[in-house]
């Protein structure tokens, strides 16, 4: 079964992550880039716990099929620059904003504190980087759903087999992203960012001891 993240990645070509990096004002690719892969690995373990119960797989599967047919990807560069001129049907397809709210809920910002203490990136441009990369991941998932012909198990598929393949890979992001998601809202996530770092996790992200 195909592998979100990988697909996502196939789509964003050194060019595009600089063009990327300039629309956010971030000198420095790499960091950008690290960013990129940390933003989709929250919205995809989001939206593979938003499918693991069967009422919001239902949700999930119907704003797919409504808003979401794939074809932010044929105009990625023009979208993710700003120069996309969107046909008013695609109004809720390209609302970052709105995407981020049904799936994140009120821990939009802890999601983007963490990312920016992770990345070393400002939480402010975090956030947009979120809010720019949401309508592709749900793009991606459009287009896997069409192309694979997938029902509302599919689809749910899809997004657990990627989160368990990037966990058995290392992806320190989705170890953050799933444990952060899972909790009960009853503290500061930043408290749990703490405890994260206390076992290692910026040091299995940065590759060191």
């Amino acid at each position: 079964m195909s592998n979100l993240l990988d697909l996502i990645q196939s789509q964003l070509d050194d060019n595009l992550v600089g063009q990327l990096s300039n629309q956010l004002g971030v000198n420095d690719r790499q960091q950008a880039s690290t960013a990129v892969n940390g933003v989709v690995s929250t919205l995809v373990s989001a939206l593979a716990k938003n499918a693991a119960t069967p009422e919001r797989a239902a949700g999930l599967y119907n704003a797919i099929e409504r808003d979401h047919d794939g074809s932010i990807l044929d105009n990625l560069q023009d979208y993710l620059t700003g120069n996309l001129q969107p046909k008013p049907e695609q109004q809720r397809a390209l609302n970052g904003q709105g995407i981020l709210k049904h799936l994140l809920g009120d821990k939009q910002n802890d999601a983007a504190s963490m990312l920016s203490q992770q990345t070393g990136l400002d939480s402010s441009k975090v956030m947009d980087l979120m809010s720019r990369m949401a309508p592709v991941v749900m793009g991606l998932l459009g287009k896997q759903k069409r192309e694979q012909g997938l029902d509302m198990g599919g689809l749910a598929g899809l997004l657990t087999n990627t989160v368990s393949q990037q966990k058995s890979s290392g992806n320190s992001f989705i170890d953050m992203a799933t444990s952060f998601l899972d909790k009960d809202g009853d503290g500061s996530a930043l408290d749990d960012v703490a405890g994260m770092v206390g076992k290692g996790l910026f040091s299995r992200l940065f590759g060191r001891k």
